[in-house]
């Protein structure tokens, strides 16, 4: 009986244990006969408006699908550490924060197709290291910037297509073969997918190596539509990229001054390498180990043409080796290397004089490497220059070796003061710096941002930089003090990412501060806006004529009360005519009734028309003797 208690009991807490799934979800778990088995969600309710929180930790895929949902914040599926397949399509979202899919590391496919997004935090795929698939298709996608490259390298399926990209950067192409330098597979599981199509696509020579991908018959890299089309420039509009030629547009060669050189210890060594292409490359020097040589000097003479001159000052054994001279452009990149080995020499030192130290024609030495040498033998390392060295003259000194040893005191005195002095001019600068970067209040066109300002004068000046993130070319700034701690940017577009820097004059503590932030979305505000615009119109088509009769009868009322009657005399004359008679006969003494009538006060427009007529009517008109002479008005 304890035995069935005590099972009834676990099977009651089992029961308990068990993922609590949403209301607004559907979760179903597919077991198999072992006992093992996976759960996927699927939330497709149109009232939800956020990505829901309480989902079973033990999802392994994950649908959002024609929900209200408008934002995915910040570790929105931090919990979810089995999720495999994450799948959030067709939905109204317009904000992705970087952090958003914080804690996915073993996430393999997100898709995001369908929605709003116009600008997509590409750092946030570091945080999926085994993610495979991504898809971005129909979204608001108007470029893919440079730092995003590295996070895309692992991504075998990758759709981009119809979004507003009308370029890509020409490195993107660069991790995938035949550009990246490996050799190109014929295995299915190493292929890249990408879907480009739909996009008003600028074929100039930034996408000359999509368009060569699309030309080839065998690569790795498929492309999901093989007629892509240009839409730009007007000479290329509608022209497949299978048959696109963009004038223009050559891939870089380069030529070395020598392939080796042999060049003595402490000589100084110039390597020239010239380049040609169009655009114009870009050159650069790398030593055998791949470090970057800064001590360069470039020049361009004309369009398409650039030399570079790569400097060694005297040379020691350590800068043998191979040089390699570098060209890129958007069409492509070339390479070139030089050899260079460094031929020692050893010489002896002078015997000595006045039971004084040996020593060399040159200060400088190298430890000698040969064990059987004697200790008074070094290796020295000549200077070659231009310029003759000066006469050696032996100086009488009481005691060389003393003056020798001051002298030098005294320089390391002199670089440990200068040392101190550094040490201490960084420290002052270190304490000039603002702190504290911080946006207090954001709106769908406007944001507050504070700071703190340690060390600078009130009066130091200070510009902002501010611009859509990944967008270099829209950046604005604005010149204020440091001593403001405040100010207000404006003018900026709704549901976007910004990215604000401080540049503090007198600042030289390091990197500026930088902060990112997103303004409001105005969808809100526009339906209210419209719906206040539709209530003003009704409104004005009822009140302005209303208020126009009222003038009106004001205005007539206002007339009425000033007319002034006239006299009876001044009537007569003004205001009546008699109609005459085209007859032979006399008038008579008695006037006709109608004549009676025509004599009747009319207006002054009836006034007019009867004193309208003309000289030839009066003509015309035969009068009696006794009839008086007709007049016009």
């Amino acid at each position: 009986m304890q035995h069935l208690l005590r099972l009834h009991v676990f099977f009651c807490c089992l029961s308990m244990v068990t993922p609590f799934c949403p209301s607004q979800c559907t979760c179903v778990f597919h077991g198999r006969t072992d006992g093992a088995g996976t759960r996927s969600v699927l939330c497709n309710d149109p009232d939800l408006s956020d990505i829901p929180v309480n989902l079973p930790v033990d999802t392994i895929k994950l649908r959002v699908e024609k929900t209200a949902v408008r934002r995915i914040p910040t570790e929105a599926f931090y919990y979810l550490v089995e999720l495999r397949y994450l799948w959030i399509t067709y939905n109204s979202i317009t904000t992705v924060d970087t952090g958003s899919f914080y804690n996915l590391k073993v996430l393999h496919e997100l898709r995001l197709d369908g929605n709003l997004i116009s600008m997509f935090p590409w750092e946030s795929l570091k945080e999926m290291p085994k993610l495979r698939t991504l898809d971005l298709h129909n979204n608001r996608l108007t470029n893919v910037p440079l730092e995003a490259i590295p996070y895309l390298i692992n991504i075998t399926y990758l759709d981009l297509s119809s979004n507003k990209l009308t370029t890509l950067p020409s490195e993107l192409m660069d991790i995938w073969p035949p550009f990246n330098g490996l050799a190109a597979s014929s295995n299915a599981s190493q292929k890249v997918v990408l879907g480009l199509q739909d996009n008003p696509w600028f074929c100039d020579c930034k996408i000359s190596k999509l368009i060569e991908i699309s030309k080839m018959s065998d690569t790795p890299v498929v492309l999901m539509d093989l007629f892509l089309t240009c839409a730009a420039p007007e000479n290329l509009v509608g022209v497949l990229f299978q048959r696109a030629e963009i004038d223009n547009c050559v891939k870089p060669s380069v030529m070395t001054s020598a392939t080796k050189i042999t060049s003595p210890l402490g000589s100084n060594v110039l390597l020239r390498c010239d380049t040609t292409g169009f655009p114009t490359p870009v050159l650069y020097w790398r030593k055998s180990d791949g470090s970057l040589v800064n001590n360069t000097v470039q020049e361009s003479p004309a369009e398409g043409i650039r030399w570079s001159i790569m400097s060694l000052q005297g040379i020691v054994s350590k800068d043998a080796g191979n040089y390699s001279c570098k060209a890129k452009n958007d069409a492509g990149d070339a390479e070139a290397t030089i050899s260079l080995s460094v031929a020692g020499t050893i010489t002896t030192t002078f015997p000595p004089l006045n039971g004084t130290r040996l020593a060399s024609t040159d200060s400088t030495r190298l430890p000698s490497t040969d064990m059987f040498n004697p200790p008074l033998m070094s290796t020295v390392l000549p200077r070659m220059s231009t310029i003759p060295a000066p006469t050696f003259r032996p100086r009488t000194s009481p005691n060389p070796g003393l003056v020798k040893g001051s002298q030098k005191q005294t320089k390391l005195q002199q670089g440990d003061r200068k040392l101190a002095a550094d040490e201490k001019s960084k420290k002052s600068d270190a304490s000039k710096s603002v702190r504290d970067l911080k946006v207090i209040e954001e709106t769908a066109d406007s944001a507050v941002l504070l700071w703190t300002a340690k060390g600078l004068p009130s009066d130091a000046g200070l510009t902002i930089v501010y611009s859509p993130y990944g967008d270099d070319d829209s950046k604005r700034t604005i010149e204020t003090r440091a001593s403001s701690g405040k100010i207000l940017l404006e003018e900026l577009l709704s549901g976007m990412r910004y990215s604000v820097c401080l540049v503090a004059k007198g600042s030289n503590s390091g990197e500026d501060p930088c902060i990112d932030f997103y303004t409001l979305d105005n969808v809100d505000n526009d339906g209210q806006s419209q719906l206040f615009m539709i209530i003003s119109g009704i409104a004005c088509a009822l009140v302005v004529p209303l208020i126009a009769f009222l003038l009106y009868k004001i205005l007539a009322l206002y007339c009425k009360g000033h007319e002034v009657p006239l006299d009876e005399e001044e009537l007569d004359k003004e205001s009546y005519v008699k109609f005459e008679t085209i007859s032979m006969k006399q008038r008579t003494l008695n006037p006709h009734p109608a004549e009676l009538w025509g004599r009747r006060p009319t207006q002054e427009s009836e006034r007019m028309l009867l004193c309208s007529r003309s000289s030839i009517d009066s003509q015309m008109t035969y009068k009696s003797d006794g009839s008086r002479s007709e007049y016009l008005c």
